[in-house]
């Protein structure tokens, strides 16, 4: 059973990043397939079809998917970081 995490910045970014990969595919200076396999990456805890199509990819390179979660755990702790140091709205109202 996969444990669906639904949340709508992950969509929109996994979307984006497909729509991205279309046009990547498209036109020849954009690295398409790349794109593609990053949205999917970023889809796979919102829909069944995403996690079923990484699925081969998790078996074939076990080490390879276990690095790229943990690049993105440290990607939105690095986010959150930086949210963190924005000053706040009511600091830049006075």
């Amino acid at each position: 059973m996969v444990d669906l995490r639904p949340s709508f910045k992950r969509k929109l970014a996994g979307w984006g990043l497909i729509a991205f990969g279309v046009l990547g595919v498209i036109l020849p200076f954009l690295h398409g397939m790349i794109f593609l396999l990053l949205g999917v990456f970023m889809l796979r805890q919102q829909y069944v079809w995403a996690h079923n199509a990484l699925g081969p990819l998790q078996r074939r390179f076990p080490a390879m998917m276990a690095k790229m979660d943990g690049m993105e755990t440290r990607f939105i702790a690095w986010g959150r970081r930086q949210l963190a140091r924005l000053p706040s709205s009511s600091a830049r109202n006075r």
